[in-house]
C-alpha cells in the first residue's frame, strides 16, 4: 500500500523543513506546500482503503494517487472527488487501533474443531499398520485444514514416540527438487545431530536420492508429502523412499483425487477423504472465534447462521471471517447485515471455492489500512516456505509499514500487528519457540491468490519467476524467484526500493556473483539475497546509502568457500542501516556436536553506525577501544562478540551499561581457558532476555541475579560446580 510511502516522505520533509537556515529562499514554503498535499493525501488513502472494492472510480483514483504519491497536479480532482461523494472521514474499519498482542497468547494450541476424529482415524493407520511400507493420502479441496490437520498428527507424541525419523516436505506447485532432497537429507541427519555428508552440497539428484535410500534402508520412517500438485511429483519422489519392511509410511496431502488414488494405488484403502465440516462443527468453531467459546448472543443469532451458511463448512472460510466479525459492534446487528449483503453477489453457483475467495476478499478489505501493506508483504514470499517472524518484521519496519508508539520500540509494533494478523486467521502459526512465541509462519494458498492478485492491481511488486519477464516502471519493489540468467541485470526505473532475490541452487551452472544494479537504483532501502549462492561480499553495496535492510544470510560468502573477515571502512556510510549479520558456524569433523562461530573485524568507529540494532558477530581482539565504541550503538537490541579476552572486560561492561535496549547478548572468549570477566557491570540492561556465555568464568556475576527479564540463560567452558539440592 502507498500509506506507507505517503508517511516515509511526510517524515523526511519534516525533518528537511526544521532545517530552515540552510534552505535557499523560497524552499521552506515549497517543502510545506508538498507536505499538506502529502497528508492530504495519507487521508484521502486511508478513507478510500476500505470503499475502493465498491466503487470503480474510486479505485481508479486511488491508483492514480498511488502513481503520483509525490506529484501534486491531481490534487483538485480528488478534492473535488471527496467532496461530491462524501467520504472524507475514514470508515471504522480503516481507524481502527490496534489490539496489544502479547506474544505467547497467540499461538496457544487449542483443539481445532471437527480435527480428533480424523487425526485419530490416522494415528491409528500410521501405528498400527503392516510391516511393509505403506503410503496414506488425505484428499480435499483447499480450505479444508488438511495440512493443519497432518501437522498436528506428525507432532503427536505417540507418532513422534513410533517413528524416530520424520521428515516434513511440501511439494508446491513450484518446488525444486534438488532443494527438497538437500532439504530431506538435513532433517534426517539432524535427528542424529550429525552434519550430513560431505560433498552433499555438490551433488546431483540421483546421487542425493541415493545418500537418503542408503539412510533410510535399516530405519522406521515417517515422510509427509504436503500439497502435492501432480503425479510427476509422486512419480519424481516415491523411489526414494525404500520399501524396508519395518512399518514405515509415507503421508501426503493433496487437492486432487487423481493424485491421491496414484500414490495408494496398491492401498486404496488409505485414502482419506476429508470433508467439509458439519453443521453443529461449523457453528461450534464460529462461536469459539467470534464470541470466545460463549453464546451467541440472540438478536445475532439469524444474522449469524446466514454469514455462516456461506462458508459452506470450509474451516479457512469460517475463521477468516471470524476474523472480521471480531471488530463489529455486537450492539448493531446493521452491521452484521452489511457483512451478510457483501458477500451476497457471485454465490448463485454454490461454488465452495469460490465462496472461500470471496470471504479471504473480503477479509483482506476489511483491514485496518496499517494491516493491509502488511499482508501484502506475504505476496513477496515463494510458496511453500515458512517466513521466519524476525525477518518478516526487519523488512516490515525497513519498508515504511509500522510507525512508532509510545513506549514501544518499533519492533514490538510490529510483532502486534503479526499477532492481529494471526488472530484474523490470515496468518498461519508454523513453528512456535518453547515460550510460546512466534518463530514461523505462513498464509494459506488460497489468500496467496488473492493477494498477488492485489499486489499486482497495485504495482505494490513484480514477481520474477519466468525468463526474459518484463515489469512495469511504477513498481517499488521487485521479488525474483527462481531467477533465470537473463535477469540478473536489473535495470529498472528509478522508483525501485526494495529487491528480494530467492534463488533456487540448481538455477545456475556456477554461484554467480553480485546481482549488477542500475545507477538509478542506489536509493535501494531493502535488499534480501538471504539464501543465495553469492560468493563475496558485494562492494556495490556499500554506495546504497538508503539502505536499511541487508541480509546475506545462509549465502556463500558465510561460507568455506569465501569467508568475509573484515568490513569495509565504507559500510559506515550506512547510516540508516539496523541489522548487521556476518558469521558462519564451522564444525569439526572429529565431533560433530561442536561447533565454531567465525565473525567479523569491524571498522575502528563502528559506533558511529547509530541505527543499528543487531550486530554479530564482532570479533573482540582488536583492542579496547573497540568494547569502548559499542557504547554508542544505544539501539542495540542483540550483541554477540566472539574472541573476548579478559582484559575486555572492563570496557565492555562500561559500554553495556549504556545499552539500556538491550535485549539478548552473546559473549564467546577466544579460548576454552580465557575469563569472561563481566563483574564490572553495575547496571545491567533491564530487559535482557538471553545471555549466551561461552567461556570460563571464576564466579556466577552477582548482577545475572538481578535480571527479571531473563527467560534463557546458556553457560559454556564455564568450569563452575554447582551444589545439587540434597548433595551432602
Amino acid at each position: 500500500m502507498t500509506e506507507g510511502l505517503v508517511t516515509f516522505l511526510l517524515s523526511k520533509l519534516a525533518n528537511f523543513i526544521q532545517e530552515e537556515e540552510r534552505l535557499l529562499t523560497g524552499a521552506k514554503a515549497e517543502a510545506e506546500y508538498i507536505r499538506d498535499e502529502l497528508e492530504f493525501m495519507l487521508v484521502f488513502l486511508r478513507a478510500a482503503d476500505a470503499m475502493e472494492e465498491k466503487d470503480d472510480g474510486l479505485k481508479v483514483l486511488v491508483q492514480k494517487v498511488r502513481d503520483v504519491a509525490r506529484v501534486i497536479n491531481i490534487s483538485e480532482a480528488h478534492r473535488r472527488y471527496l467532496i461530491r461523494n462524501n467520504i472524507m472521514e475514514p470508515s471504522s474499519s480503516s481507524t481502527h487501533t490496534p489490539r496489544v498482542a502479547r506474544p505467547g497468547n497467540i499461538v496457544e494450541e487449542a483443539n481445532i474443531v471437527g480435527i480428533e476424529k480424523p487425526k485419530k482415524h490416522l494415528i491409528e493407520w500410521l501405528v498400527r499398520g503392516r510391516a511393509e511400507r505403506e503410503v496414506i493420502s488425505v484428499v480435499g479441496m483447499g480450505g479444508l485444514g488438511k495440512t493443519t490437520l497432518v501437522r498436528k498428527v506428525y507432532h503427536d507424541a505417540d507418532v513422534k514416540k513410533h517413528f524416530q525419523f520424520r521428515v516434513w516436505i511440501t511439494l508446491s506447485p513450484s518446488f525444486k527438487e534438488e532443494d527438497l532432497l538437500k532439504d530431506i537429507i538435513q532433517q534426517l541427519f539432524r535427528v542424529l545431530q550429525k552434519n550430513v555428508p560431505q560433498g552433499a552440497d555438490n551433488m546431483d539428484n540421483d546421487r542425493l536420492k541415493t545418500v537418503i535410500n542408503r539412510f533410510l534402508q535399516q530405519k522406521r520412517y515417517l515422510i509427509v508429502l504436503d500439497d502435492v500438485w501432480h503425479t510427476d511429483a509422486w512419480d519424481a519422489f516415491e523411489p526414494v523412499f525404500p520399501n524396508n519392511s519395518r512399518g514405515s509410511h509415507i503421508l501426503l496431502t493433496t487437492r486432487k483425487t487423481e493424485v491421491a488414488l496414484t500414490a495408494c494405488i496398491e492401498f486404496p484403502d488409505k485414502v482419506y477423504n476429508l470433508d467439509p465440516l458439519s453443521p453443529e462443527e461449523s457453528w461450534t468453531l464460529f462461536c469459539k472465534k467470534v464470541f470466545q467459546n460463549s453464546h451467541c448472543p440472540a438478536h445475532l443469532k439469524n444474522v449469524s447462521e446466514r454469514i455462516l451458511g456461506r462458508c459452506e463448512g470450509l474451516p479457512l472460510a469460517i475463521e477468516a471471517m471470524s476474523g472480521v466479525l471480531a471488530t463489529r459492534d455486537r450492539s448493531k446487528i446493521d452491521e452484521w447485515e452489511m457483512v451478510y449483503l457483501s458477500l451476497g453477489a457471485g454465490f448463485e453457483d454454490n461454488n465452495r471455492m469460490r465462496n472461500a475467495l470471496k470471504i479471504l476478499s473480503l477479509s483482506y478489505y476489511d483491514l485496518p489500512y496499517y494491516l493491509k501493506s502488511c499482508l501484502l508483504y506475504f505476496s513477496m514470499f515463494p510458496d511453500g516456505i515458512p517466513i521466519q517472524r524476525m525477518r518478516l518484521i526487519r523488512l516490515w519496519i525497513a519498508e515504511g509499514f509500522v510507525k512508532g508508539r509510545e513506549g514501544m520500540t518499533l519492533e514490538e509494533v510490529a510483532e502486534d500487528f503479526l499477532n492481529e494478523l494471526i488472530k484474523r486467521s490470515l496468518v498461519q502459526v508454523v513453528e512456535a519457540t518453547s515460550y510460546g512465541q512466534v518463530k514461523t509462519c505462513r498464509i494459506h494458498d488460497l489468500l496467496r491468490e488473492i493477494l498477488i492478485t492485489k499486489a499486482k492491481e497495485q504495482d505494490f511488486v513484480a514477481i520474477a519467476k519466468e525468463q526474459n519477464m518484463s515489469w512495469s516502471e511504477k513498481v517499488r519493489r521487485v521479488s525474483i524467484h527462481n531467477a533465470m540468467p537473463s535477469v540478473r541485470q536489473i535495470h529498472v526505473a528509478s522508483r525501485l526500493r526494495s529487491l528480494l532475490v530467492f534463488w533456487g541452487i540448481d538455477s545456475f551452472p556456477r554461484p554467480p556473483k553480485f546481482i549488477s544494479l542500475s545507477s538509478r537504483s542506489r536509493l535501494l532501502t531493502v535488499l534480501d539475497m538471504e539464501g543465495t549462492p553469492l560468493k563475496e561480499f558485494p562492494n556495490e553495496v556499500v554506495s546504497l546509502i538508503f539502505l536499511k535492510y541487508l541480509s546475506l544470510r545462509n549465502t556463500m560468502v558465510n561460507s568455506v568457500h569465501a569467508q568475509v573477515t573484515e568490513l569495509p571502512a565504507d559500510i559506515l556510510k550506512l547510516q540508516k542501516l539496523r541489522h548487521l549479520l556476518v558469521y558462519r558456524y564451522e564444525t569439526h569433523e572429529s565431533d560433530d556436536q561442536i561447533r565454531n562461530k567465525h565473525g567479523f573485524k569491524a571498522p575502528a568507529q563502528i559506533g558511529n553506525l547509530l541505527s543499528v540494532q543487531k550486530l554479530c558477530f564482532l570479533e573482540a581482539d582488536q583492542g579496547q577501544k573497540l568494547m569502548s565504541e559499542l557504547g554508542r550503538l544505544i539501539h542495540l537490541r542483540r550483541l554477540g562478540i566472539i574472541k573476548f579476552r579478559k582484559e575486555d572486560g572492563r570496557d565492555l561492561c562500561s559500554s553495556i551499561d549504556k545499552l539500556t535496549n538491550l535485549r539478548a547478548l552473546s559473549v564467546t572468549s577466544i579460548t576454552e581457558s580465557e575469563v569472561i570477566d563481566l563483574e564490572y557491570l553495575s547496571s545491567p540492561p533491564q530487559f535482557l532476555q538471553r545471555l549466551y556465555l561461552t567461556g570460563r568464568l571464576e564466579r556466577l556475576p552477582d548482577w545475572i541475579l538481578s535480571l527479571d527479564s531473563l527467560v534463557k540463560l546458556v553457560l559454556k567452558w564455564s568450569r563452575l560446580q554447582f551444589a545439587q539440592s540434597g548433595a551432602p
